[in-house]
């Protein structure tokens, strides 16, 4: 069923540019940082994590040393250790570093050495349990044990694709058969049990190519056939035990994906993240079985997400009751929740279903989230985070009133639920995976980033640009067989747009001709041969976006982005308010000068822009509301791109604005 596949880590090489530079960050200063952090050795006052010595307790405790200090953190505390190995993995496929290499093998003992006897890997129950109670995969609602050893699995085969190391795999394939004995040779009752929070079904279904082993994919076949046949099944468990993390009864089954089997569900509900995990899970799935069935729920429910609950920045989960998608439409900027774990799933999920379609609605929304949302949830220093990502942020009211205490005007260092930060750091070391793809002829380019890319077909190719400041690409082909092809995505959002190909034969595409034979559902195909170079000019124009108007929040109100960054105003530009601005969308849109950037993002072209506009003036200060109409001033709105927001201090910040 799959027309094309990821790349291999190791196949991208970046040059010199945008994603590189993020990468080097991740590489140089968020590894490192979120290492220390781990350790608790972080010297800047972060909240105290204990991961790694977590391992270290439980290790001890297996080892009939006692156990330290026991278990510190969140009942999910071991999947940060897993993520952070995840980002090593793919930062060392791009950049070798012995040192790092050395570093991360030494966890991976210490991981290893807290691995029970039958393959049971999970240090809060290994060190809660202690007392001679055994309440392991008695509580699948509230206690994360797939879900860590889903994130662990993820990580032992990146680190194994990058190093060729198979110590963490061996692991993590033992913990594998250790879950496949529980939930498929077990009671009745763990048969039909599922994850409360899925991203096993993922990770199973990487092991399982990664290693061939067949009871990894039997493993995420199930537990995604299962879920939702008894929604009723969590709340059985609750009954069964006579203990508790958080006080959850089990009776919500839409917070949990649980309230019908995933062929019948066709509305996003529920947690933002275990949705979108769930849904990358069955999108893979579908597409290695050619499951009819499952891939129309798989499309119905991208629909849900993106035509009715997404916002334009690309963040999903709008209420911070539940960090859940709310109703249809319902999409307020001030209290959005926007979990930034929440868009990288959503890239996931994405990247899965251009597996089965090649379709630019994929990759534009995998675009679209990481250039706003991910992006925007790390400061450009690489050391603070967001877990909440605004569209809107008043001081005073945001992170101080109690409907927007979880909207915080500025990101911390670290946090306790710290499940964010690692995720970003993973995704953008594998960039190169959902940028490109391929089949057994053709190289796909879904996301454009300089570098070096050997695909598996024998297609080698060489792109350059300084994309997203720019919007010209050039495909040099260094390799290519007799009937190799480019497929490149033309974004949505490129009005304008043309394709040229340098060779012995020459040729040109443009959007006004846009042949159907060669631009299929948003792109382009185009036979190459070596010494080929195409080169694709982007539209630079910025952009006016008009919401729906189902959308009650938002009525009357316009948004301004160029290429696919969403642009914001933050009050530091704007006389310190943004909130008495209005556009004049009749205008033309001007590059503005640069002014004060922050140093990441000094001598970007097109970094700021300007709107014309007006200035509501305020006439009696002291009046809260008035009879007078407002006077209105014509005033210059600078306006710069959503993900830089929050980097030169605390201030207001507004994407949406009125309009004439």
């Amino acid at each position: 069923m799959k027309l094309q596949n990821q790349i291999n880590q190791k196949s991208f090489s970046p040059n010199e540019g945008f994603i590189k530079n993020y990468q080097k960050l991740v590489k140089e200063v968020v590894i490192p940082y979120q290492y220390q952090v781990l350790n608790d050795s972080s010297q800047d006052n972060s909240e105290k994590s204990h991961v790694i010595q977590n391992f270290i307790n439980a290790g001890n405790t297996l080892a009939g040393k006692g156990k330290g200090d026991g278990f510190y953190g969140m009942v999910f505390q071991d999947s940060d250790a897993a993520k952070w190995l995840e980002a090593v993995g793919f930062s060392l496929s791009i950049f070798p570093d012995k040192e790092l290499e050395k570093t991360a093998d030494v966890l991976i003992d210490i991981i290893a050495a807290a691995q029970e006897e039958d393959g049971y890997l999970d240090t809060y129950f290994t060190l809660n349990d202690n007392d001679g109670k055994n309440r392991r995969w008695t509580n699948l609602l509230e206690g994360h044990e797939l879900y860590c050893a889903g994130h662990m699995m993820e990580a032992a085969c990146a680190y194994y694709e990058s190093t060729g190391k198979k110590k963490l795999l061996d692991v993590m394939e033992k913990n594998a058969e250790c879950i496949y004995k529980v939930f498929m040779e077990g009671s009745q009752f763990n048969k039909e049990a599922y994850p409360g929070h899925p991203e096993v079904e993922l990770a199973l279904m990487k092991m399982y190519r990664l290693t061939g082993n067949k009871h990894c994919f039997e493993l995420a076949r199930h537990f995604i056939d299962v879920r939702g046949l008894d929604p009723q099944h969590f709340e059985k468990e609750c009954n069964q035990r006579d203990w508790t993390v958080w006080g959850s009864d089990g009776k919500d089954t839409f917070y949990n994906q649980a309230h019908l089997p995933v062929r019948q569900q066709k509305d996003a509900k529920g947690h933002a993240v275990r949705a979108v995990y769930l849904y990358t899970g069955m999108a893979d799935l579908a597409s290695a079985i050619d499951d009819a069935d499952l891939i129309s729920a798989c499309k119905d429910l991208w629909k849900s997400i993106t035509q009715r609950q997404m916002y334009i920045t690309g963040g999903i989960g709008s209420t911070n009751l539940g960090e859940a998608f709310s109703v249809d439409y319902d999409l307020p900027s001030d209290t959005a929740y926007c979990e930034t774990c929440a868009s990288i799933g959503l890239i996931f999920f994405a990247s899965r279903l251009l597996e089965m379609e090649v379709n630019n609605e994929y990759s534009d929304i995998m675009e679209r989230a990481f250039y706003n949302t991910v992006l925007g949830g790390m400061q450009l220093d690489g050391k603070r985070f967001f877990y909440v990502n605004p569209l809107e942020i008043v001081p005073g009211i945001a992170g101080t009133a109690q409907t927007h205490r979880h909207d915080l005007p500025q990101r911390p260092s670290w946090y306790a639920c710290a499940c964010c930060p690692p995720n970003v750091a993973r995704l953008v070391s594998s960039f190169g995976k959902y940028a490109y793809g391929e089949n057994a002829d053709t190289a796909y380019c879904h996301l454009f980033a300089a570098g070096k890319i050997d695909f598996a077909n024998g297609i080698s190719l060489n792109c350059e640009t300084e994309y997203p400041y720019s919007y010209t690409v050039k495909y040099s082909v260094e390799k290519a067989g007799s009937d190799s092809v480019l497929a490149i995505r033309i974004p949505g959002w490129s009005k304008e747009w043309s394709i040229e190909k340098t060779s012995s034969s020459s040729s040109s595409f443009t959007s006004s001709e846009s042949p159907a034979s060669n631009c299929i559902k948003g792109y382009v195909y185009i036979p190459v041969k070596k010494g080929d170079v195409i080169t694709l000019k982007l539209d630079s124009t910025p952009y006016f976006v008009y919401p729906s108007p189902k959308i009650p929040d938002l009525s009357g109100q316009v948004a301004l982005c160029r290429g696919p960054f969403v642009y914001c105003a933050e009050g530091l530009d704007n006389g310190g308010d943004v909130l008495s601005l209005s556009f004049d969308v009749s205008k033309p849109v001007t590059e503005a000068a640069e002014g004060d950037v922050p140093a990441a993002v000094k001598g970007k072209k097109y970094y700021a822009l300007n709107v014309s506009g007006w200035r509501e003036k305020i006439q009696e200060s002291e009046v809260l509301y008035s009879s007078k109409k407002p006077e209105k001033s014509l005033e210059n709105i600078k306006m710069v791109p959503y993900y830089t927001w929050g980097n030169r201090g605390i201030n207001q910040m507004k994407i949406w604005f009125p309009h004439n």
